[in-house]
């Protein structure tokens, strides 16, 4: 949809001397804020407040110019400081409205879009402040800090996407995310320095998700940020697309190409906590404005960065509207909130002595409950198919419960417990996992107490925790198998899937922001052979119901031998509300092939192997079950039918009874 120029109306009530005078003036004094908006914004519940607060590209009385609005009740004057007026901090000074609500603003005739400019506000304790907008669309490229005059007009070329998502991005539909950083998933081969534009990125990652069968992509925050090592998580321009990869419309170039092709968008969204730059929301207006004044509330010593004080309403809007902001202009499918956890606790990763506590008296933090609350609720009720997930590591109850019914209202957690148990398990020698065999079968004693989301993320690779390839034991051949095998576990475990990038083809180094991911190793078969997998794996998981219809429900899962520790041989169904979509998933965690292996099976039929992660395809050693397997009427694993099957050495074979 293109969207219109804000035209304000003259005020009626004007005199003609006051017209007269305000023309004459550096600043026009005109406002595009109702009294209701104000009153929303003072109870923190403005959800729109990107069409308000910020500059805006407009008319007034048919003269062209931007109107600007900055919250900042505290300071003592508020004054637009530019290129147009040499950076002076003076000469064009903001009104204060007359209201309780702490804004300033006002009309500067002439300006165009393009116009780089801060706030200069003379601080509550009498420092001087020169501050980025917190609300701008766009922001210089860094390591320049000032905010950049623009709008999010944009032809969008997604109708046909947007009017089938509410189907394709449902819990009842499969949902394999790939998770990568627009800086490092490739970069200019003939110039590695440089990051690629959201463009150039549109041109190979289109094609490349595509042929993957990734459902849905998520982008590492994107977001401006000033420190490129943080990977987009310490924020400063909430609203700013990063122009590191070039304009608000080139990342919805990006995402309307995404769409184009039915690939959903998840973008990581970060209101757990913000970096203390000079000319960020730190310290805004010379008092704690976004921050908790009590340092022990407002600061986290693990990323020495400040933490929001949800408790106040006008914070509660900033972000609520922050997250509508990317679902409306940009058409995001669904956002990951980073670090829920350490909002909803004022202990999280810190010592009594640097926490604080609730009016209670306990740890749990009861205004970022209610922002997360009212921020889900907003999210969902005002737009159709989209997805929030919590990045959530504790064990507080109900995130993916509806508000109504006393949750938090995500629709998807990462499954944190699942990712590190699993990790454990693997990286034990096979001759060791039979004393740790039940870390696999715990996840099942939880697996439908949340919509879980599987996550094999970016920070599974980096800061010394090694590669996934590397994580695994044994000789070359082994650890391919025991990765190989890994994958299948993963994407026929109940759940939604995420991976990062470079660990669909085993990318052998941790995972550098600085530089391309190393596609040279698709050169090795190995290498090709995992891809392959992964490829294959999609295609699995999107073409059979039982694999996804019930991945948030017990109804799609069962336990057919989960007990045999000697052999550490796991065997389970997977199912839909329809009997012929039923799977039955045989892992085999030890390099010892197993030759006649009898299984259980729940219906009485011909059993054909439909997948197998020994394929030679996929650089096993091709060690499969040819044709198909007759039940004979020998009870097993509960069952009253069964078949004799091979099953690889560390490998997974997934069986189909034919129609």
């Amino acid at each position: 949809m293109t969207k219109q120029k804000t035209k304000i109306p003259k005020n009626s009530t004007e005199k003609a001397d006051q017209v007269a005078e305000r023309l004459n003036s550096a600043v026009w004094q005109h406002s595009l804020l109702t009294e209701f908006d104000i009153s929303l914004f003072l109870l923190g519940k403005h959800f729109r407040l990107y069409e308000k607060l910020g500059a805006h590209l407009c008319e007034v009385d048919g003269v062209a110019g931007v109107y600007f609005a900055v919250w900042a009740p505290n300071a003592k004057k508020v004054c637009l400081m530019a290129n147009f007026n040499g950076w002076n901090r003076e000469s064009h000074l903001l009104f204060n409205r007359w209201d309780e609500s702490g804004i300033w603003e006002g009309f500067i005739p002439h300006l165009k879009k393009g116009e780089v400019y801060k706030y200069y506000i003379k601080g509550f304790d009498g420092s001087d402040l020169e501050k980025s907008d917190p609300y701008a669309l766009h922001a210089e490229h860094p390591p320049h800090k000032a905010s950049v005059v623009w709008d999010t007009l944009y032809q969008w070329n997604d109708k046909a996407w947007m009017n089938k998502r509410p189907k394709r991005n449902a819990l009842d539909q499969p949902i394999s995310v790939y998770e990568l950083h627009l800086g490092s998933w490739q970069r200019d081969p003939s110039n590695p320095e440089r990051v690629l534009s959201y463009g150039e990125i549109a041109k190979s990652l289109v094609p490349y998700v595509l042929d993957m069968g990734f459902t849905h992509v998520e982008f590492l925050p994107i977001m401006e940020y000033p420190y490129y090592p943080s990977w987009g998580y310490q924020v400063t321009g909430y609203y700013a697309a990063s122009s590191r990869h070039g304009s608000p419309q080139d990342l919805m170039f990006l995402i309307d190409e995404l769409h184009r092709h039915d690939i959903a968008v998840i973008l990581d969204w970060v209101p757990s906590h913000f970096p203390g730059d000079a000319n960020g929301l730190y310290h805004f207006d010379g008092t704690h404005l976004y921050e908790h004044a009590d340092m022990r509330k407002g600061f986290h010593p693990d990323w020495k960065s400040y933490i929001f004080n949800y408790d106040r309403n006008e914070v509660r809007s900033f972000l609520i509207s922050n997250a509508m902001f990317w679902l409306d202009q940009y058409h995001a499918d669904g956002l990951r909130v980073d670090a829920v956890a350490s909002m909803l606790y004022f202990d999280f990763s810190r010592t009594p002595e640097e926490s604080g506590a609730n009016e209670f008296g306990g740890s749990e933090n009861l205004g970022a409950v209610k922002f997360l609350k009212d921020m889900n609720e907003a999210a969902y009720g005002n737009f159709k198919g989209i997805q929030t997930i919590a990045e959530e590591s504790s064990t507080y109850d109900g995130v993916t419960r509806p508000v109504y019914a006393g949750g938090l209202g995500f629709g998807m957690k990462w499954m944190m417990g699942w990712m590190n148990d699993t990790l454990k398990y693997f990286k034990q020698d096979p001759i060791s996992r039979k004393h740790a065999h039940h870390q696999l079968t715990f996840s099942m004693a939880y697996a439908f107490t949340e919509n879980f989301m599987l996550p094999f993320s970016h920070d599974e690779v980096v800061h010394g925790k090694s590669p996934m390839i590397y994580k695994m034991p044994g000789d070359e051949w082994q650890k391919f198998a025991n990765l190989r095998a890994l994958y299948a576990y993963m994407f026929t475990h109940p759940g939604a899937k995420l991976l990062f990038m470079g660990d669909e083809f085993a990318q052998t180094s941790e995972w550098n922001y600085m530089e391309s991911l190393n596609w040279d190793l698709l050169r090795h078969a190995p290498h090709q052979g995992m891809q392959k997998l992964v490829r294959a794996l999609n295609q699995l998981y999107r073409k059979e119901a039982a694999l996804y219809k019930y991945n948030f429900s017990s109804e799609g899962f069962e336990w057919l031998e989960a007990d045999d520790a000697d052999h550490s041989i796991y065997i389970y169904l997977r199912k839909s509300a329809q009997v012929k979509d039923t799977l039955v998933v045989v892992l085999n965690l030890t390099p010892v092939y197993r030759q006649d292996f009898r299984i259980g099976i729940p219906v009485k039929g011909k059993w054909r192997e439909i997948f197998n992660t020994d394929a030679v395809e996929f650089f096993g050693s091709g060690n499969l079950n040819i044709g198909a397997k007759q039940t004979e009427g020998i009870p097993y694993h509960r069952q009253h039918q069964s078949i004799l099957v091979n099953v690889p050495p560390l490998g997974v074979v997934v069986f189909k009874k034919e129609s």
